[in-house]
């Protein structure tokens, strides 16, 4: 089944909604992707500004299209099909997400329509909304300057888990000592389990002075011991000789900076 954006990538376009059910052997197709002209205004300076090329976008379709019926921005029947429902907003926000999934409390096609422009914003949170509409099963119609354009529609949505990412997660649970970071801060440096096995081995070279990577791995218990020190993310390990490292000027201070994270290793090491 080709969605709206494979066939906008494909070049193909189809008059009415009949020719595209047709070709596709959809018992309810999907909304075609067209452009109808907003008319005087280049840019909505209201809502009620969405609603004369969204109703034209969709009489195009072969809908019968009415405003403000109940507490629906706009709802189009077409036959014997199921109504759509369009909600609209002057800029894509958690108020019309929410009117959103008010209305699938009723309706099964319900989309968000919201007005585009050519400014940063969209970009920069277009695969974010694109992701929150298809999670919560939202169909969504942008609209611009020169047209209406569909980019997602209603359907149901099962994520894919992303085991390989779950697993990584699970590990640094596992392997963090302790709970060193503070919830919904940011711009801080952040303890991380690898940061913790770093901060193992400049510990024992702090120490021991420069010594075996092996040495230091079988002593601190931090396995990852050798590619830690030879990658030095930190800029705090030397290598003196082959597999032998040693703490540089900018270790020891980073032992310092975090003392609080050290003095909690050494506490769960004795």
């Amino acid at each position: 089944m080709q969605t709206i954006r494979q066939l906008h990538s494909d070049r193909i376009h189809f008059n009415s909604l009949a020719q595209l059910s047709h070709v596709n052997g959809l018992a309810k197709p999907f909304l075609q992707i067209d452009r109808m002209h907003l008319g005087a205004h280049n840019k909505p300076v209201k809502e009620s500004d969405l609603y004369p090329p969204v109703k034209a976008y969709l009489q195009a379709q072969g809908y019968d299209v009415k405003a403000e019926i109940g507490d629906c921005d706009l709802m189009a029947i077409r036959g014997d099909e199921a109504p759509v429902i369009v909600e609209l907003k002057l800029t894509f926000s958690l108020a019309l997400v929410m009117q959103g999934v008010t209305r699938q409390s009723m309706f099964d096609d319900v989309y968000l329509a919201v007005p585009v422009s050519g400014d940063r914003g969209w970009k920069l949170r277009y695969k974010d909304i694109i992701r929150l509409c298809r999670r919560l099963g939202l169909g969504l119609l942008a609209v611009k300057a020169d047209g209406v354009e569909a980019h997602l529609d209603p359907s149901d949505y099962q994520p894919r888990k992303q085991k390989r990412r779950i697993g990584r997660l699970l590990k640094e649970f596992e392997r963090r000592v302790g709970d060193p970071n503070k919830g919904g801060t940011t711009g801080v440096k952040r303890i991380t389990a690898y940061r913790q096995d770093a901060l193992r081995c400049a510990m024992h070279l702090d120490r021991d002075g420069p010594t075996k990577a092996a040495v230091v791995a079988a002593s601190t218990g931090a396995s990852r011991a050798a590619a830690i020190m030879r990658a030095d993310h930190y800029g705090w390990f030397e290598r003196v000789e082959r597999g032998v490292y040693g703490l540089t000027p900018k270790g020891a201070e980073g032992l310092i900076e975090f003392g609080e994270t050290v003095a909690a290793l050494k506490t769960a090491k004795s």
